[in-house]
């Protein structure tokens, strides 16, 4: 019983630290090798390595006792509008105990764009004249005021008046950028895909976000540079490393 209590202890161990957050618990999955990236800790700071080309989407499920507004940005940008973000923009609505992937942007309530690990002059922020802050994930999280209104439903949009996201065949060329010679990553306007969603009446306890979860990506080669990970590549514990038993060390 007591191995058993520590398996399940350990397991709970392993599965918090991919994520951050309290109020919510947020996750980078990676869709094409189907897995959570895990989360590296660096002086108080979350990064996650990303693979260029691959797509991702952002988890998020709601730990609190209440429905919870998530404002999601990408590279500085609100993924639901494709404004410079700001907390108080529009966002997700997740129920209590609620799980949402957000997928990509989103360009009607009924279709986003992919979000993909891309080089900075790709990413859908440099494309639109926005490159400052590609490389950082962010939600900014609000509960619902008590008197709560008429209508909640799980994974929808917040009701407040949103423009269309600038398409990235239109966006202008990216402003000059350091990160740019470094090769950093960022994230891409990738394929239509379905995805829906509908307005729900949300209003917040709090004009200011109670809790706000930041994610940091770049590639492991720039990660490791700056000190975020070890240098050593991880390698695959092996169950059976030797075919043959080995002689035992010589008595002295």
């Amino acid at each position: 019983m007591k191995r058993f209590f520590m398996g399940i202890l350990m397991a709970m161990i392993a599965s918090q630290a991919l994520a951050a957050g309290n109020l919510a618990g947020v996750t980078i999955y990676d869709r094409n090798e189907r897995k959570t990236l895990p989360i590296h800790w660096h002086e108080g700071k979350a990064y996650v390595v990303g693979k260029p080309g691959n797509e991702y989407q952002v988890m998020l499920r709601n730990q609190g006792g209440n429905d919870v507004l998530a404002v999601v940005s990408v590279d500085g940008v609100n993924v639901v509008t494709g404004e410079t973000a700001a907390a108080a923009q529009s966002g997700y609505v997740l129920e209590r105990g609620a799980n949402l992937g957000v997928k990509g942007w989103r360009k009607s309530l009924s279709r986003t764009a992919a979000f993909y690990f891309t080089e900075l002059p790709d990413s859908y922020a440099a494309r639109t004249g926005r490159p400052e802050n590609v490389g950082v994930v962010g939600v900014a999280l609000f509960r619902r005021k008590v008197e709560e209104q008429p209508l909640a439903l799980r994974e929808s949009v917040e009701p407040r008046a949103k423009r269309a996201a600038p398409s990235a065949d239109s966006a202008g060329a990216a402003a000059p950028s350091a990160r740019a010679e470094e090769k950093s990553l960022g994230t891409g306007h990738g394929r239509n895909e379905a995805s829906h969603a509908r307005y729900v009446a949300f209003e917040r306890a709090t004009a200011s976000p109670e809790e706000v979860i930041t994610i940091y990506y770049d590639s492991r080669a720039n990660l490791v540079a700056r000190g975020v990970i070890n240098q050593e590549p991880w390698r695959e514990p092996q169950p059976f490393p030797a075919r043959f038993t080995p002689d035992p060390p010589a008595r002295w």
